[in-house]
Formats: C-alpha cells, sequence, structure tokens
C-alpha cells in the first residue's frame, strides 16, 4: 500500500491534516482505518519478482502497511524525509545514535537527558570506543568551546526530562552544522506538534510514542525522523537491526495520533493551570515549567516553542522523606509510575544530583515531577491539598 500525500496538504491545519495523514481507504476496501497486519512471510507471484524482489513489501521487518502508515504520517507531521518506528522510544533514542556514530568518534550529550540515555552512552558507547562528554543544558552557543576534531553528533533534549532546563535548539544547531556535525533531539515532552524539530535545525529527532501519541499508558513504541541528509544512515542502521514495532502498538499510535491535538492541548491548559496553582502554595519552594514567565527558560521555551505539554516538576521547601511519602502514599487521583502522557494523572519524586556529572543539582528541598492528566482539575487540587495536609503533619 503506497501513502502518497495530496500536493496541496501542507496548506491545511494540523488537526485537519492529522485526521488524514498516513491512511488511505481506497485501498482497505473503504475501511477509515489501516488494519493490522501481522506477519513475517510475504509471498511472491513469480521466480523474477523474488529474484529482484519486485514488490511494495518484501519481509516482515522491512515494514507492513499498518508500520508504513504510521511511517509516513510521522514524517509527515514531523516535517522529515523519513521515519522509522521502534519498540520503545528507548531503542529510538539507541538506533539514532547508531545513524551517525562509529569508533573513535566523540559525543556531547546534555546533562539534563533522559537517565536511560546516559547509561546507554556509558555502557554500551563506551564499549565500542565512542566517548560522551556531558553539558549544560544552556550552554548554546557555547557548546562551540566543547567541540573536537571527532565530534560526530550532539544529543539534546529540551526541556530536561526531570528538571526541565530549556536548550537554545537552533544556536546549537548552527555551532553543529558549521562543523558538519550531527544535531539529535529527545522531543517526547513537545512532539513536532509544539516543537517542529527539522524545522528548528534538528538532523535526527527522536519521540517517545509510548507517551503522548498513545494517550492510554498501553503502548511502548519510539519513532526517530531524519532530514534528508541523515535519512539514508537511519534506515541503513535501522534495517541492520531489524528492531520492529508491534503491529497492535502501531495501530493503536494511528488511532492516536487522530485526537492528538485535542488531548495535547488539554495536558497543556491543565499542567499551566496546575503549575500556577502550586505557585501559591507554601510547601513549594519553585515550579519547573517553561511556560511559566517566571521560569529561566520561558523567553527561549516562548521563542520556539508552540505550545506546552502536560509535565512539569516542582520543588519543595526542606521536608523529611518521610514527610514526602505521607504525601505521595495518601493520594487518590495521583499514581505513582516511571511515564506521562496518558489520560491519568501521575506523580514521582525525582532527584537529579547522583548523576548529575557536568552541573550540579542542588534544589532547596525534594523534586516532584508532576503528569497532569484529564481528571477536573478541582479534583486534582482537592487531592493534593489533602497531601500537603499529610506531609505538614509529617515533618
Amino acid at each position: 500500500m503506497s501513502i502518497t500525500p495530496p500536493r496541496d496538504r501542507t496548506r491545511l491545519g494540523t488537526r485537519t491534516r492529522l485526521v488524514h495523514a498516513g491512511r488511505d481507504p481506497s485501498q482497505q476496501h473503504g475501511f477509515v482505518n489501516t488494519p493490522i497486519y501481522r506477519g513475517s512471510t510475504v509471498l511472491y507471484e513469480s521466480y523474477d519478482a523474488l529474484k529482484h524482489r519486485r514488490a511494495e513489501y518484501t519481509y516482515g521487518t522491512a515494514g507492513t502497511p499498518t508500520i508504513r502508515s504510521l511511517e509516513a504520517a510521522w514524517t509527515e507531521l514531523a516535517g522529515a524525509a523519513g521515519t522509522v518506528l521502534t519498540p520503545s522510544g528507548l531503542a529510538a533514542i539507541t538506533v539514532g545514535l547508531l545513524s551517525c556514530l562509529k569508533a573513535g568518534d566523540h559525543l556531547l550529550v546534555t546533562d539534563s537527558a533522559y537517565r536511560p540515555t546516559r547509561v546507554f552512552c556509558d555502557g554500551f558507547l563506551a564499549r565500542f570506543g565512542v566517548e560522551t562528554t556531558y553539558y549544560a543544558p544552556t550552554i548554546g552557543a557555547g557548546i562551540a568551546d566543547l567541540m573536537r576534531g571527532n565530534t560526530a553528533a550532539v544529543l539534546t533534549e529540551a526541556p530536561g526530562s526531570q528538571s526541565f532546563e530549556m536548550q537554545d535548539i537552533p544556536a546549537i544547531a548552527a555551532v553543529a552544522h558549521a562543523r558538519g556535525v550531527c544535531v539529535l533531539m529527545d522531543n517526547t515532552w513537545a512532539t513536532p506538534l509544539l516543537f517542529p524539530p527539522h524545522a528548528r535545525g534538528v538532523d535526527i529527532a527522536i519521540e517517545a510514542g509510548t507517551k503522548y501519541l498513545s494517550g492510554g499508558s498501553d503502548l511502548l513504541l519510539g519513532l526517530t525522523s531524519a532530514n534528508a541528509q541523515y535519512w539514508p544512515a537511519l534506515r541503513r542502521t535501522f534495517d541492520l537491526f531489524a528492531m520492529c514495532a508491534g503491529a497492535e502498538d502501531v495501530f493503536l499510535a494511528l488511532r492516536g495520533l487522530r485526537t492528538l491535538p485535542l488531548r495535547l492541548r488539554e495536558h497543556g491548559e491543565q499542567a499551566l493551570a496546575l503549575a500556577r496553582w502550586f505557585q501559591g502554595r507554601p510547601e513549594v519552594a519553585r515550579v519547573l515549567h517553561p511556560a511559566l514567565p517566571e521560569d529561566p527558560g520561558h523567553a527561549i521555551w516562548s521563542r520556539d516553542f508552540l505550545g506546552s505539554s502536560g509535565l512539569f516538576s516542582i520543588i519543595l521547601k526542606p521536608c523529611p522523606e518521610a514527610a514526602v511519602a505521607a504525601m505521595l502514599d495518601g493520594l487518590e487521583l495521583f499514581g505513582m509510575g516511571f511515564s506521562w502522557g496518558g489520560f491519568e494523572s501521575l506523580v514521582i519524586p525525582f532527584d537529579c544530583a547522583s548523576y548529575r556529572t557536568a552541573t550540579a543539582w542542588t534544589p532547596e528541598g525534594p523534586g516532584l515531577r508532576i503528569q497532569v492528566g484529564l481528571e477536573d482539575l478541582d479534583d486534582l487540587t482537592q487531592d493534593l491539598e489533602a497531601g500537603f495536609a499529610r506531609l505538614r503533619a509529617a515533618s
């Protein structure tokens, strides 16, 4: 099944494009959605077709109509030359890095990166002769001072997934491209709807579809897209690993894609309202949310981003760990779990101090990361008010 978007689709609004991208009912007997294609073996019509691989689909690891639909839709949304799908967000990061690195290369990674990314760099990449240097997230064009003759890539993440520092992606990209260095970005917080990565200078963009693309906390998926320069290397690397996503997960992601703008907008509005509520709480020292005017990264966010999503952090005033535990253990509407982007609200405690290497993490008190779901905001604040009462009682 060939997915060819209409020539004039770029003139349409984002919501319209996402309703129609990556599907062609005329090639699926009129049914609206691309069905789930499961399979490994593809049959050829003749000896000659088999010998010369004359078929749109050749083997399960090379893609199916279901996979092709999501690849095409995400490529269109991200403004990329192509996209590959992986079975997790971390897999999307690793295939992106392996597409532009080789033994002897030097890699620059933001100190605020997703922690499993650091584990991959310090473990797997180090074993194969790639050296990683971590840099301050707010370095901007100053990253030029860290560039070496063998620097091959810079990995960015904006904002940081726990500490929420903003990065000046266009400035970093300008420095990197002047030296022929690849720029990668973990864009999971914003998605291409709120930060169009390739239009801002990113060569390889990474998304954990597990989060907002799913919307239901019920799938694992990664998406890695690339511009024209890096797309051949990305596709070649992906094919070497055959790191395929599951058919059911891809189908669920396609379904989530159609409502992504509406859900993301609601998550963002709810989170911003709750962030402002936290600013008025006496138990809270700081709120880490780049859409707040008081945030140190607000100017960059205002310049480069088209909105904000449902994830942010708060720093509590000094209090014992037992008080934080009392607060969290009694919450009724906020679950404790290591993900976000679903319909339900979540909270986790965090502390970056143990693994930061380029910057010091010295907050006033304990940190909490908040994922704001789709519940009624009044109910969420009442749940938190009761939690703060438990925190004060245990302090």
